[in-house]
């Protein structure tokens, strides 16, 4: 007989797990019919009936309710059997289940959720297991999107039961998240991503007693999400304001670093066929017979590009959660390095291989042998001993990716990590995991820097140097490359240029670019940037005190000197944070007074040069050379000097703005943001402030490597995910600059970063060099969560947009590039509340753009024609264009059973024939979900079911315009109106 549960090919063998539920449903399918019996089942017959009641919960979804009823009335052992049943269900079976049983996997798991089952938490582990990492088929991303629903519409119950099952759900969608977020374009991931980022902000945000649980694998993570904005700012109060998270004894992210994330989180990533078939190698696989076992494994596993990124999670697995017996390690089972070798050679795509070098050596970083287990980090010493001298080249990826981490990883702790390295390196010789490391430092063929470093690493170690914490202060201003970060390196470290030529299917993702900008700050502090006589402050010194007469000379020389004592200003900054060159506002006013004395006034409104009417102030002068420099270093003398003269009243908020505005919007121009880097095209005239801050960029990390063979890279080679990156920077720069400036010039202030952007904004767009919509089009784009459903920001826009810009508006809202209005309903009623006090033209204006977005969205648009008709502030003068745009919204939204509801019970108030003009509209457009809409609202009405989203009151009165409309409608169509109208009687 044909399984209803699984789907089950001809040569495969019968499950026996299904065999039996399916055997006790057929014996006992009489007995699962009301009425039931009252007798006490014996314990075998408590187990055949628990089996048989799960079989018809699974494939009977029209008697499930009837299943749980009989299951909560004999349950004797708090479900734990029935769970128990479930748990291995999934484990067993779930890839073979029929798509209707999972429907029903999720709606009983989320029955016995409420009932506080027993093992409820291994069953919710067990489905988040399930959701295979890098797979992107329609099964699986609807599991993700069950989940991380189920997490949060059960979120209060499973906080009070289960919370450890949370820190499971953070993980397991952080980890998701890192590879939704590679594939920015595809629109069916959307509603998926916003929802995970939902749940790991709640859970970060609200909850981070628990996420500490996690322990350091929470840092790997998020830091791989730094570029989603609302987790970036997650990220930011984690390093610069941990107090934010308001967690008793939290104060560093060094504690983060401290804790050893358990093994159960790295069995999250790996389903349960993936550990079967890798706990079988690691244990019955003789080394030397693997390769038919490891391409069995690729072909089922890792076969598509976009499974490549679970490599990260089985080096992990493999490093963290399996660790074999002494018996197997001195058998000839194949060994963990050496699986772990040939997944590095997996990867095809770079960023893929300097993750899983980083999950590789991520607990050597941070090791304590008082807290760590030395198993953890066996696997990369024996990797890079063994792989000598045959493979050298792998042994030497590895050091070196090691010694730039150590380098760059996070540099405000960096003697911390070289005590854990260290740590690690002397535990390996003690506990006898490799005799000696002279088969690494006095190794010929090795290269003479690396083995010199670590030399030097090891001198260190012996040194005994205390692992410092150096916990960041958060009132200091601190450049982003000092946050950890690190998964852009590449094996072997590629030249700058090489970085910038290769290509998107060659693996250099968005992130893997933003990581090189943050980690080549870092690097700074290791090169020779001697533009002005290397160490000589002297040198600078003179050059400040002369730069007027250097410009009264040659404008182009004093850009040059500007530029020569920015980049030493850079390397004193880094080399000796504690050295005061020059004061900042010693600094600031003789740089000042040197282009003031010669005609040329920095940071001032643009367009306001005299007698420079066509000059572009934006590119190529003292202001923008300013500007660019801190755009790339974020360095905190250059940020000070800007506070000073934003002190002094100059806009540098506002050219900040206007500079990252016109970055992004001659990126987008170009097609650098979108499609392939047009090179031809972004060269030409048309795109000069690209062409200036990426050649400046070059230039920039030229100098860094302090390597003159490098110095033809030019904008030639550049490719779209560089550009994208340095657009993200760019508004990165002015969000810093905007917090700094609120905490240090309007501290005493109540005044929101938002406020400061309006601000910079009405600077801006007051402008004439400046076009308002690419603006505005920007700070949507990259400052969504300061600008979002801003009432003086949107108010604004529509007051500077005239109706063809807005119309260009309109059509990029509805193709979501961007959101005016976000997906929160109250804070949409209270601005919508608010416009109806604006004139007549900005309302007609709002109420375009409110229809281009909410008609796309996911907004509940019910929950605000209600709450407008029910707030008691409409009337006919000032609210008559309110209503028109409601109405014109509900002719472009479809007919939902929700939305229906809303438009039937609508208050019979001002605008009475609302209601009967949005159903005629309906009936012209979408007949047929019209009346099904309307057939489901009369049932609900019929019930009263108090939990309807509709129904929460005994006293429900129809909209008397709706009534009426249908009756006209129904006689219209010579249809019995009695029968039809038989549910609505009472409420009429």
């Amino acid at each position: 007989m044909a399984s209803k549960l699984i789907r089950i090919a001809s040569y495969e063998a019968q499950s026996q797990l299904e065999l039996s539920l399916r055997q006790a449903f057929d014996l006992l399918e009489s007995k699962l019919r009301p009425p039931f019996s009252l007798a006490i089942p014996d314990p075998q017959q408590y187990t055949q009936l628990n089996r048989a009641i799960l079989y018809g919960v699974l494939i009977e979804s029209h008697f499930a309710k009837i299943h749980i009823k009989h299951l909560h009335a004999i349950v004797t052992d708090g479900y734990k059997l029935f769970l128990d049943l479930l748990v291995a269900t999934v484990n067993e079976l779930y890839g073979k289940l029929v798509d209707s049983v999972k429907d029903q996997l999720i709606w009983v798991t989320k029955e016995m959720i409420d009932v506080s089952a027993v093992g409820i938490d291994a069953l919710l582990v067990s489905l988040l297991r399930q959701i295979a990492g890098g797979d992107f088929s329609d099964g699986n991303l609807w599991l993700s999107f069950e989940l991380v629903n189920l997490c949060l519409s059960k979120w209060d119950c499973l906080l009070e039961e289960q919370p450890l099952v949370l820190t499971s759900a953070l993980y397991t969608f952080l980890r998701l998240l890192a590879d939704y977020c590679r594939l920015s374009n595809d629109p069916k991931l959307e509603m998926l991503r916003q929802l995970e980022v939902r749940f790991c902000v709640k859970m970060l945000r609200e909850q981070f007693h628990l996420c500490l649980k996690i322990g350091r694998d929470l840092v790997r993570l998020l830091q791989d999400l730094v570029h989603v904005p609302e987790l970036r700012t997650v990220w930011k109060d984690l390093v610069l304001n941990p107090s934010e998270f308001g967690t008793a004894g939290f104060s560093d992210i060094s504690q983060l670093y401290c804790t050893r994330t358990s093994s159960r989180y790295f069995l999250l990533r790996i389903t349960p066929e993936m550990e079967t078939q890798l706990r079988f190698l690691l244990t019955h696989v003789m080394l030397g017979s693997q390769k038919r076992y490891q391409t069995w494994f690729a072909k089922k596993f890792l076969a598509r590009p976009e499974r490549e990124s679970l490599v990260v999670d089985i080096v992990r697995f493999i490093c963290c959660a399996h660790h074999p017996s002494n018996e197997i390690i001195q058998s000839s089972i194949i060994p963990r390095w050496a699986v772990i070798g040939w997944l590095l050679k997996c990867c095809r795509k770079n960023y893929n291989e300097a993750n899983a070098k980083l999950a590789l050596f991520y607990d050597w970083l941070f090791f304590d042998e008082k807290v760590d287990n030395i198993m953890n980090i066996e696997p990369a010493m024996l990797l890079m001993v063994c792989s000598l001298p045959k493979y050298i080249d792998l042994t030497h990826s590895l050091l070196e990716f090691l010694l730039l981490l150590v380098d760059n990883y996070d540099v405000n702790h960096k003697n911390f990590i070289v005590g854990g390295v260290s740590s690690a390196f002397n535990t390996l010789v003690q506990k006898g995991v490799v005799q000696s490391l002279d088969v690494l430092t006095h190794f010929g063929a090795l290269s003479p820097s690396i083995r010199a470093r670590l030399q030097n690493l090891l001198l260190t170690s012996q040194a005994k140097v205390p692992r410092d914490l150096n916990p960041v202060d958060p009132g200091h201003s601190m450049p982003s490359s000092s946050l950890p970060d690190v998964s852009c390196v590449g094996t072997p470290t590629p030249s700058p240029k090489e970085q910038l030529t290769r290509k998107i299917e060659d693996g250099l993702s968005r992130r893997a670019v933003v990581d090189s900008l943050l980690v080549f700050d870092n690097l700074v502090n290791t090169s020779s940037l001697c533009v002005v006589a290397g160490d000589n402050e002297d040198a600078t010194k003179s050059l400040v005190e002369n730069i007027g007469e250097i410009i009264k000379e040659s404008y182009a020389r004093g850009l040059q000197t500007l530029e020569a004592i920015l980049m030493s200003l850079l390397n004193h900054s880094y080399q000796r944070p504690k050295c005061n060159l020059i004061c900042s506002a010693d600094l600031l006013s003789k740089i000042a007074k040197g282009f003031g004395s010669n005609g040329y006034q920095l940071f001032t409104s643009l367009g306001s040069l005299p007698g420079n009417i066509d000059c572009d102030d934006e590119i190529g002068s003292a202001s923008a050379l300013i500007t660019r420099t801190f755009i790339f270093s974020r360095n905190e003398r250059i940020q000070e000097m800007l506070l000073l003269w934003a002190r002094n009243g100059f806009p540098v908020g506002a050219r900040l703005l206007s500079y990252a505005s016109r970055l992004a919007y001659e990126a987008y121009a170009a097609g650098c943001l979108e499609n392939a880097v047009d090179v031809a095209k972004v060269s030409g005239s048309g795109m000069p402030l690209l062409v200036y801050h990426l050649d400046g960029y070059f230039t920039f990390q030229n100098s860094s490597k302090g390597d003159s063979s490098e110095a033809a890279l030019s904008v030639s080679e550049m490719d779209e995910k560089l550009i994208a990156s340095l657009v993200d920077c760019a508004f990165d720069a002015y969000r810093c600059f905007l917090y700094s400036s609120k905490s240090i010039l309007h501290k005493e202030a109540d005044t929101f970063p938002s406020k400061l952007l309006f601000s910079d904004l009405k600077y801006c767009s007051s402008w004439k060099t400046i076009k308002a919509k690419n603006l505005f089009c920007s700070i949507f784009r990259y400052l969504s969560d300061l600008s979002i459903n801003e009432e003086d920001i949107i108010r604004l826009l529509i007051g500077k947009l005239d109706y063809a810009d807005l119309t260009e508006m309109q059509l990029e809202i509805g193709l979501k590039k961007f959101s005016l209005f976000g997906d929160n309903v109250k804070p949409i009623f209270h601005l919508i509340k608010n416009s109806l006090n604006w004139d007549n033209v900005e309302q007609h204006k709002l109420w375009g753009l409110v229809r281009s977005e909410l008609s796309v969205s996911q907004v509940q648009v019910e929950k605000i024609i209600l709450e407008i008709f029910s707030s008691g502030e409409i009337d006919a003068n000032h609210s008559a264009i309110a209503v028109g745009g409601l109405l014109t919204l509900c002719s472009s939204c479809a007919p939902t059973p929700e939305l229906v509801g809303t438009i039937m019970l609508l208050p019979n108030n001002m605008f009475q024939d609302f209601a009967a003009a949005a159903l005629a509209t309906w009936a012209m457009s979408n007949t047929s979900m019209l009346f099904d809409s309307l057939k489901e609202f009369a049932e609900k009405l019929k019930d009263k079911n108090k939990d309807s989203t509709f129904l929460n009151s005994t006293e429900i009165m129809m909209n008397q315009s709706a009534i009426v409309w249908l009756l006209n409608y129904f006689n219209a169509q010579g249809m019995d109106v009695c029968n039809i109208f038989s549910n609505f009687c009472p409420n009429i």
